[in-house]
Formats: C-alpha cells, structure tokens, sequence
C-alpha cells in the first residue's frame, strides 16, 4: 500500500498568506505539513520507525560534515523553505552556505526561510510513490541557489543524482555517495541508510 499526502484544498476566496500558513503549522506541530505552489496544503504521512531512523542516520553524518567543515548550517526534516513559486517545502535533509543563510533577516531565518538550500536529501520510505517525490527533486532543481539534490530509494537500493540543468542520473546500490564539488568532502556512507 503506497501512501500519498492528505490534499486540503483551500478556495481561491481564502487564500492563506504566509504569516497565516506558518501559525497554521505551529498549531499543529505535530502534523508534517507543506503547501505547493498552486497553494494546496499536503499533510504527509508520518514515517514508520525503520524510515526515521535512516533519515536521522542521514542528518546525524550530514551534520558531523557540516560541524567539521563549518562553511554551511544544516537542516533536519522539520525545516520548512518557500520557495520562489510559493510553495513551502520540507526536505529530509539540507544544506546551505553561511553567507546565503547569513544574508537573510533574523525574522526570515525563524519563520519558513525564503531560500532554497544548496543540497537537499529525499529519503522515499517503502510506502512512498516515486512520482510525487521524483517532481519534488525537480522543482527544488528549478529554485535559485540549488546545487544539488538526492533521492534515496530505500525500496529499491537507488539513489536519483539531481543537478540544475542536468539530466537526472541513476546510481545503483552505491556504497557511498559524494557530495563533491557542492560539499566538498562529504561522503555519505549508504550502509547507515539502507
């Protein structure tokens, strides 16, 4: 059984701004919520145990690298970011550069920033459809300051390499993942995640 997002459609009469969306989410904190561009609400899922605890190896390396190299600030899957179509959207994992996030207010940067990371992780659990996480990836390769995106397929053992204006490439069963030029020296070790 695959498990898609829970769609509430709000009538163009209402529309919720920004302000209003991000209360709605510190109310129900314990929902994971995001908005697409046409200004749907998608509420996900929860993840099984087993997902959770692979997306938690992926941030735990991910921020081991980023305390080492001290050039960016990392991000769990709790994190919202508008985007510049208006969507709000919360990757697994990401990545950006200080001076990026430096140049944004100390509002912006408590609130749902208006940035794209630099690199963002999708993990799919085994309930997950492909499809929806597949045109997440390529929306975020649509945003300005995107460098770089993973899709971990935990499913099938493949992981979906995304650039900005690149052809999307295909690993399979990779033991490790390389996050050079982007992050320079980061290697994810996928023994944690599969």
């Amino acid at each position: 059984m695959l498990s898609s997002p829970l769609v509430v459609r709000i009538p163009p009469s209402m529309p919720m701004t920004d302000e209003q969306f991000f209360e709605f989410c510190q109310v129900n904190r314990d929902l994971h919520i995001e908005r697409n561009k046409s200004g749907e609400i998608l509420i996900m899922p929860p993840t099984g145990s087993e997902t959770g605890n692979r997306d938690a190896r992926i941030i735990q390396q991910l921020m081991n690298w980023t305390d080492e190299d001290g050039t960016g600030i990392a991000f769990s899957s709790s994190t919202g970011f508008k985007l510049s179509t208006g969507a709000e959207r919360s990757p697994d994992a990401s990545w950006m550069k200080l001076e990026r996030w430096n140049a944004l207010s100390l509002e912006q940067q408590q609130k749902f920033a208006p940035i794209c990371p630099d690199f963002v992780v999708e993990l799919r659990s085994p309930f997950d459809n492909l499809q929806p996480l597949q045109e997440k990836m390529r929306e975020y390769m649509r945003e300005p300051g995107i460098q770089l995106g993973w899709l971990i397929d935990r499913k099938h053992h493949k992981v979906y390499i995304y650039r900005p204006d690149r052809p999307e490439e295909c690993l399979d069963q990779p033991t490790t993942l390389s996050g050079d030029p982007v992050l320079p020296g980061f290697i994810l070790d996928m023994s944690k995640v599969w």
